[in-house]
């Protein structure tokens, strides 16, 4: 009972500990989608290039080993979350082809549980941190609940995704104008309506991900598929140098350094 309680206590860190996520500015809204877009190209091109079985071993460690390294940090810092945001993508990716394509489950199935999955992590969050800002993480409990949201909302946002362009036969052009008009809602409440910053933001994010995946699809499927038909290796290529540039140059300006945590329910 005493080594339960020491444990609970050593993730309670004081609350004015180091932060362990990035400033919302335009970096993280521009590295965000080219992440999404790059987790889904690069998801293809490897099961692809290899067979799927070690194609997903290797995301997943990759994922794993990612997601370890930025958890093992004491505030955040570009290069480490980064990092695990990317392999989010990919290995997140390659979870819903398995789910989809290995286990069978439908597209619509698959939408519904990722969304009620979703929505568990928010109301259990809410409940034990009474805030689910972004500008609060400054303990591991609080960063392991934000992981938790980010890895069901690109599993979330991916069904989705996959549901408006594979199985109700949108196809890709038209889900990509659909998610478009979507993300302007908490944009437009937000900036216009007074919506709550931190509903304006998640709303935001889970909508990044089927659009950045859509476009990757978008890009590299065939025109017969109604796509552009790019070659995946190179846009897989060109995706990660831009995503390790943006990266860099956060790492040297610092621009993207949150100045410290604020009260609970802020956004």
């Amino acid at each position: 009972m005493a080594g339960s309680t020491d444990s609970i206590r050593a993730l309670e860190r004081p609350t004015h500990a180091p932060l362990r996520v990035p400033q919302i500015t335009a970096f993280f809204w521009i590295i965000k989608g080219l992440s999404t877009a790059m987790g889904e190209a690069t998801s293809d091109y490897l099961v692809r290039l290899l067979h799927p079985v070690p194609a997903v071993l290797i995301g997943f460690v990759a994922f794993l080993a990612a997601l370890l390294l930025q958890l093992s940090q004491h505030r955040y810092r570009p290069t480490t979350y980064w990092s695990a945001v990317v392999m989010v993508g990919v290995f997140g990716t390659m979870g819903a082809d398995v789910m989809h394509v290995g286990l069978g489950v439908p597209y619509l199935a698959s939408t519904v549980l990722c969304g009620v999955v979703l929505a568990a992590v928010f109301v259990l969050w809410y409940r034990v941190e009474g805030t689910l800002s972004i500008h609060s993480i400054d303990t591991r409990r609080k960063e392991l609940f934000y992981w938790a949201a980010v890895i069901a909302t690109f599993a979330f946002g991916t069904a989705a995704g996959d549901l408006l362009a594979v199985r109700l036969h949108l196809g890709y052009s038209l889900s990509i104008l659909i998610f478009g008009v979507m993300i302007l809602a908490p944009v437009i409440g937000f900036w216009l309506f007074r919506l709550n910053p931190i509903v304006a933001f998640w709303s935001a994010y889970v909508l990044t991900r089927p659009i950045g995946a859509t476009v990757a699809d978008w890009s590299i499927k065939s025109k017969i598929a109604g796509g552009l038909a790019w070659p995946e290796g190179p846009l897989c290529l060109a995706l990660t140098l831009t995503i390790a540039a943006f990266v860099a140059y956060l790492e040297i300006s610092r621009k993207d350094q949150q100045s410290g945590p604020a009260a609970p329910g802020a956004s």
